[in-house]
C-alpha cells in the first residue's frame, strides 16, 4: 500500500491551516504597531478606503469561486484533508492557488484597512511560509496522487497570476 492509499497519510501533511497562517502573521503586525512601533497608515483618506474595499471584495470573490468549485467537484478544500478530484476550472484556470489569493487579498486588506504597516510589512513572510510550508507540499501530494493529469494542468496555469 503506498503512502497515497493509506487514509491516514492521504494528505499534503502541510504546516499549519493557512488561514491561522495569515491570522498569525496579519494578528503579530497589528498588536506589534499598536503596543510597540506606535505606526500607522494613512486610512481615513478616500483612497486608502476605496483601496482596501476593492482589494478585499477581491479576495472574496476568488476565495467564493474557488470553494464552489470544490463543492461542487466533491473534494475537500482543506489542504490536511485527502483530496478526490483536481479542479481545473473556474478561477482555477488563472490560478492553481486562489484561496491564496484570495486570503493574501484579504490579508492586504485589512492590514490598510486597520492602518497597520508592519502587518503590511509582514504579508511576504506569510506568503513565503504558504508557498514553502503549504503549496510545494500541496503540489507534491496532488503529483503523486493524481500524476499525469497533474502534471498537465501544473503546466499550463501558473501558481499564482
Amino acid at each position: 500500500m503506498t503512502a497515497v492509499q493509506d487514509e491516514s497519510r492521504d494528505h499534503p501533511g502541510v504546516i499549519a491551516p493557512p488561514p491561522l497562517v495569515f491570522a498569525g502573521f496579519l494578528a503579530a503586525g497589528v498588536l506589534a504597531d499598536k503596543y510597540v512601533s506606535g505606526w500607522s497608515l494613512l486610512v481615513h483618506t478616500l483612497p486608502a478606503q476605496v483601496l482596501a474595499v476593492l482589494l478585499g471584495g477581491a479576495g472574496l470573490v476568488f476565495l467564493a469561486g474557488a470553494l464552489g468549485l470544490f463543492r461542487r467537484a466533491g473534494t475537500r478544500p482543506e489542504p490536511w484533508q485527502p483530496t478526490s478530484a483536481i479542479v481545473t476550472g473556474g478561477v482555477y484556470r488563472v490560478t492553481r492557488n486562489p484561496m491564496y489569493v484570495g486570503m493574501t487579498l484579504v490579508y492586504a486588506a485589512l492590514a490598510l484597512a486597520v492602518g497597520s504597516p508592519l502587518a503590511m510589512a509582514l504579508l511576504p513572510a506569510a506568503i513565503l511560509v504558504i508557498h514553502r510550508g503549504v503549496i510545494l507540499r500541496e503540489e507534491r501530494y496532488l503529483e503523486r496522487k493524481f500524476g499525469d493529469e497533474y502534471m498537465a494542468y501544473r503546466a499550463w496555469v501558473r501558481r499564482w497570476l
